[in-house]
C-alpha cells in the first residue's frame, strides 16, 4: 500500500508547488516550460533540495542551505531561456514579485521573534516554568496543564517556542520517567500546532493567509472550536496512559528581570498596532509590526539610561535588574531564527520559479476541480505531515482557487494541524526530538498517530458543522 501511496503523493506534492505569477508578466511574454528540459530540471532540483530538508535531523545540514541554492539555480535557468527568447525583463519582474511577498512576511516574523527573544532574555518563560514546577502537580495534572498552556500560548508566541518551553517543564519534573515524557511531548506538539491554527499569529501559514487578505483577522477565531477538538480528542485518549504518580518535589524559584512585564505589554500593543493598520487603515500588517519594534527600541533605551539609578535601589536584586548590556534590541534581533527565515526565502523563490514555469493550470485542475475543494484541502493537511506546511500553503495561496471562506478556513486548519500526524511534520515536533532525545522519538510519536488522526478528522467534521454558514 505504501508503495502505491508514495508515488501518488509525490505527484501531488510536485503539482502543489505552482504559484500564480502570471500577473507579473504579459501573457505574450510567458513561455510554457512545463515540457521543456528546464521545467523538468527545476522540478528535480527542488525535489533533491527538499529531500535534504527532510533529512536535516540525520545530516545536520541546516534546511535553509539546499532551498536557497535551489532557488538561485531554478531562476537562473528560467532567466537564461527567457533572455535567449528576447524577453529580457520578464523573469526579473516575476522575481521582484516573489521578493515583495517574502520581505513582508520576513520582517513581520523578525519583529515577532525579536519580542519573543526579549521576553526570554528577561526570563519571562523561565518564571513560568518555575511556577509550574513549584506547584507540585502530579503527572496527569502536568500533562493537561502543559497541553492547555501550549494551546493558549502558541496563538501569541510561535508554536516552536511554546513547545520548547513546555518540554523544558516536562523534562525537569519527569526526569527518569520516559513513558510520561514521551506521551507529554506528543501532547505538547499536538496542542501547540492546534493552538496556532486559530490565530493569525500562531503559525507562519496563518500569517500568510491573513497578510494575503484571504481571511480577515477576526474570522480566524471561527477555528477555535475545531482546533480545540483537534487537541482534546487525542489528549483524552492519551490521558489514560499517563501514570498515576506524583513527581519528586523540586524547589526552584526564578525572578523575572526588570521590564519583563512591560515588554509583554508592548508586544500586545505591537499586535494591536499591526491589526489596526491592516483593518482600519488598509496598510500591510508588517508596517504595524515594524512600528511596534520601535516601541521595544525606545523601551530598551530607557532600560539602559535608567540602569545606574536603579542599581542604588536596595529593594531590587542584581538578578532582577539584569545586566545593562544584556538587553540590547539588536542582540535579540541577531538571535532570531535566521535559518527559518532563510528557509522561507528559499521556499518562496523556488516555488515561485516552479509556478512561473507553468504548472498552475495542471495543479488547479487536479486539486480543486477534479477532486473538489474539501477533498483537496483535507489532503493538504496530510501532505503537511510529510512536507513542511509553508510551501504547501504558499502554493495554495498562489493558485488562489475559487473557494468560499469556509474552505479557506478549512485549508488553514488542515495545514496548521496536519503536521501533528508525524513528529517530523512540524517545527515543534522536530525541535522536541532534539530536546528530549531518547525520550521522544519518531516512533514514540507514531504510536499515537491513530489517536491524532482521529482528532484531525474530528476537527474537520467539527468545522464543517460549526461553521456551515461560511461555506
Amino acid at each position: 500500500m505504501f508503495k502505491t501511496i508514495l508515488p501518488a503523493s509525490l505527484s501531488l506534492i510536485l503539482l502543489l508547488f505552482a504559484p500564480n505569477l502570471y500577473a507579473s508578466t504579459n501573457a505574450a511574454e510567458h513561455i510554457d516550460l512545463t515540457n521543456h528540459f528546464v521545467g523538468y530540471a527545476a522540478l528535480a532540483i527542488f525535489v533533491v533540495a527538499y529531500i535534504f530538508v527532510m533529512a536535516e535531523e540525520f545530516t545536520h545540514l541546516r534546511k535553509s542551505k539546499p532551498v536557497v541554492l535551489a532557488a538561485g539555480i531554478i531562476w537562473a535557468m528560467i532567466a537564461f531561456v527567457y533572455v535567449d527568447q528576447g524577453f529580457t525583463h520578464a523573469a526579473e519582474q516575476a522575481v521582484r514579485h516573489n521578493l515583495l511577498e517574502f520581505s513582508e512576511l520576513m520582517l513581520f516574523l523578525l519583529v515577532a521573534m525579536t519580542y519573543i527573544n526579549a521576553m526570554e532574555e528577561r526570563r519571562v518563560f523561565d518564571a513560568l516554568r518555575s511556577w509550574l514546577i513549584h506547584k507540585g502537580f502530579n503527572y496527569r495534572q502536568l500533562f493537561w496543564m502543559t497541553g492547555i498552556l501550549s494551546f493558549f500560548i502558541s496563538p501569541v508566541a510561535d508554536n516552536l517556542t511554546t513547545a520548547l518551553l513546555m518540554c523544558a517543564v516536562i523534562l525537569a519534573v519527569g526526569a527518569g520517567n520516559t513513558r510520561f515524557i514521551s506521551i507529554a511531548c506528543v501532547n505538547i506538539v499536538v496542542a501547540a500546532n492546534a493552538g496556532g491554527a486559530f490565530s493569525p499569529f500562531g503559525d507562519i501559514t496563518t500569517l500568510m493567509v491573513w497578510q494575503k487578505g484571504t481571511v480577515e483577522f477576526w474570522s480566524f477565531f471561527l477555528l477555535f472550536i475545531p482546533s480545540a477538538v483537534n487537541f482534546l480528542v487525542p489528549a483524552t485518549i492519551m490521558h489514560f496512559a499517563i501514570p498515576k504518580q506524583n513527581p519528586e518535589a523540586i524547589d526552584e524559584s526564578v525572578t523575572m528581570k526588570r521590564g519583563a512585564k512591560r515588554i509583554i505589554f508592548l508586544f500586545f500593543c505591537t499586535i494591536a498596532t499591526a491589526v489596526s493598520f491592516h483593518n482600519f487603515l488598509h496598510l500591510p500588517p508588517v508596517l504595524g509590526m515594524m512600528t511596534g519594534l520601535a516601541y521595544l527600541k525606545f523601551f530598551g533605551f530607557y532600560l539602559k539610561k535608567s540602569y545606574n539609578s536603579i542599581q542604588t535601589d536596595s529593594a531590587m536584586t542584581q538578578e532582577q535588574i539584569g545586566d545593562i548590556e544584556a538587553f540590547d534590541v539588536f542582540k535579540n534581533i541577531a538571535r532570531a531564527e535566521w535559518d527559518t527565515l532563510m528557509f522561507f526565502y528559499g521556499v518562496v523563490l523556488s516555488v515561485g520559479g516552479l509556478g512561473f514555469i507553468g504548472y498552475l493550470a495542471m495543479t488547479s485542475e487536479v486539486m480543486y476541480v477534479q477532486m473538489g475543494a474539501t477533498t483537496a484541502n483535507v489532503l493538504v493537511g496530510i501532505i503537511s505531515a510529510i512536507v513542511d506546511n509553508i510551501p504547501v500553503m504558499f502554493a495554495v495561496l498562489s493558485m488562489n482557487p475559487e473557494m468560499s471562506q469556509g474552505q479557506w478556513l478549512l485549508v488553514t486548519l488542515t495545514a496548521g494541524v496536519g503536521g501533528s500526524l508525524l513528529s517530523i511534520g512540524s517545527a515543534a515536533g522536530v525541535a522536541l526530538m532534539g530536546q528530549a532525545k531518547g525520550n521522544y522519538t519518531f516512533f514514540s510519536h507514531l504510536k499515537w498517530t491513530p489517536a491524532i488522526a482521529l482528532g484531525y478528522g474530528a476537527s474537520i467534521l467539527c468545522h464543517l458543522w460549526v461553521n456551515a454558514s461560511q461555506f
